[in-house]
């Protein structure tokens, strides 16, 4: 990953400074420590299978069709859908969790039988948003999950295109359960904590809690606008 430089950084901050009317602040802001963390008692002390439980119950008020599969049956789930559909193209992300899982082997056979599958491949740039935009279905790994709101996180990257969630009609989220978390407080201390580490995040971080919804100003909703029309989550048991 290459790292972009910024020019002119430091005249462009001293004259906000100077429009301010003040010298400019060049000490970091020191983050405070609050008495009262109410975000952190939300779920606290869950087990995994009760945050499963409140995923599940979140997905049905989020329009939003949950399966708990075994790494075993999760190309037959995949499969299922895929046929339901009457799906003739998925884009998927370039993600080594497709082997690990064994769901390059479903792509295999579904190419066999005339599904046209592709996998995001950074060397043909732009064209993969042009498939994403046509696929009937996108399937990508989940980098985390949030129990509260039924959102799964996806950590954009090389071979990981953000089209493939958003541009094709339907979306399949792959759900290790291991990635589900409480709620959006623990998504953004990983956040973070990567930053801290890292020095770097991803471009672009998406949170998408099942398919696209929008309500018009007497809250009529419309499914589907600006996104896919309909969202899977499979929950596969990986631990």
């Amino acid at each position: 990953m290459t790292t972009g430089s910024i020019q002119n950084k430091d005249r462009f901050l001293n004259q906000i400074a100077k429009n301010l009317g003040r010298n400019r602040k060049t000490t970091p802001v020191v983050r405070p420590n609050w008495k009262h963390q109410p975000q952190y008692e939300v779920f606290k002390g869950f087990s995994q299978e009760q945050l499963v439980d409140i995923l599940k119950e979140q997905c049905t008020k989020i329009h939003t069709q949950v399966e708990e599969v075994t790494t075993e049956i999760l190309p037959e789930a995949l499969e299922k859908i895929v046929i339901s559909l009457n799906a003739k193209s998925i884009v998927s992300w370039d993600d080594r969790r497709f082997v690990e899982y064994g769901v390059d082997s479903y792509f295999g056979r579904a190419s066999s039988l005339g599904v046209d599958v592709h996998k995001w491949d950074p060397s043909i740039k732009d064209e993969n948003v042009k498939i994403a935009e046509k696929a009937d279905i996108g399937i990508t790994f989940s980098d985390m999950t949030l129990a509260e709101s039924g959102t799964v996180v996806l950590l954009s990257g090389k071979g990981k295109g953000r089209s493939v969630s958003l541009l094709p009609t339907n979306y399949i989220a792959i759900v290790p359960k291991s990635t589900i978390v409480p709620r959006m407080t623990q998504a953004t201390n990983f956040i973070h904590q990567m930053q801290e580490e890292k020095g770097i995040v991803p471009s672009c971080i998406n949170f998408i809690s099942g398919p696209s919804n929008s309500a018009d100003i007497e809250m009529n909703l419309v499914v589907g606008v600006h996104g896919p029309i309909k969202a899977y989550y499979l929950i596969v048991e990986d631990k």
